[in-house]
């Protein structure tokens, strides 16, 4: 099967997240061809499944990623397809900031009519050594109010690579059964 995965990311968390995905669904026989959604990414129409994700910043996906979904939500809504969304606040012991996350995700999918068959949440990383130095304070002073203590010199991961691993086979499996 051709499968189509597109992403957009800030520091590089989605597209390590993207490229793990693309792994596993190789390892499993699948041709995959992944983009990075500010690189005129291919159209979905020559792939039998889509997979896109972004990440949330300010409560915000990457608008090359809404872009593209605008672009293409007709074809994409007769596919199979799915969406993840890369999120700190999944990561949360606060259900409320989980569910602020599950609201945007929606939000954005509903504005972009765009109707994937699947959506994941999955926790992102804290990029410390990417931010600049008034990102940095301001992620370290979100870190304090949850009384987190964080070394801002070092990088911290909280992704989930064993539930990521699961998604992208259950999808896999999905679509063994249910057909193109």
């Amino acid at each position: 099967m051709k499968i189509l995965i597109i992403y957009g990311t800030s520091e590089g968390q989605t597209r390590k997240i993207a490229r793990f995905m693309e792994d596993v669904l190789q390892e499993v026989g699948h041709k995959v061809v992944i983009a990075d959604s500010t690189e005129e990414p291919p159209a979905p129409d020559a792939y039998e499944m889509v997979l896109i994700g972004s990440s949330i910043h300010m409560h915000k996906y990457k608008n090359s990623i809404r872009s593209y979904i605008m672009e293409n939500v007709e074809e994409l809504n007769k596919k199979q397809t799915a969406f993840f969304s890369v999120c700190m606040a999944v990561a949360s012991d606060v259900e409320e900031e989980r569910k602020d996350a599950d609201e945007i995700a929606r939000t954005f999918l509903e504005q972009a009519a765009w109707k994937p068959k699947e959506i994941v949440q999955i926790a992102g990383a804290l990029r410390f050594t990417k931010y600049d130095y008034f990102k940095r304070l301001i992620m370290r002073m979100i870190a304090n109010k949850k009384g987190e203590v964080v070394d801002t010199s070092k990088d911290y991961e909280y992704t989930d690579w064993k539930a990521v691993e699961k998604f992208v086979l259950e999808l896999h499996q999905i679509h063994m059964f249910v057909g193109p």
